[in-house]
């Protein structure tokens, strides 16, 4: 199937299953019927869709790459300088904890 075809499809698979939603809504069983059934064609019919979108974006991005890398092949590529290598860097000694034998000063009264 071919994208457009796909499309012109789900709007009118959208239009049969909204007018059998405002049917079931007003009480109509065999409405309901239909639209539950319309979910899940439409649910098929969007995976459908997303393929072929999807095969039609790469068709697109292939002549737009091809492009920029006819780009590339003309223009040499320039070398980035060496990264100076960093030195290690130094651990800090672990701050001493307060012991729980400290004196405690007793008040004179």
């Amino acid at each position: 199937m071919a994208l457009k075809d796909t499309i012109k499809q789900m709007h009118i698979l959208l239009s049969e299953v909204g007018a059998d939603l405002v049917k079931a809504e007003g009480g109509n069983c065999a409405a309901a019927q239909r639209a539950r059934t319309g979910t899940i064609k439409l649910t098929k019919l969007g995976k459908v869709f997303r393929k072929e979108s999807i095969a039609e974006s790469k068709k697109g991005s292939k002549k737009t790459t091809a492009k920029k890398s006819a780009a590339k092949k003309k223009a040499p590529a320039k070398k980035k300088p060496a990264a100076k290598k960093k030195a290690p860097a130094k651990k800090k000694a672990p701050a001493k904890k307060a012991t729980a034998k400290r004196a405690v000063k007793k008040k004179k009264k």
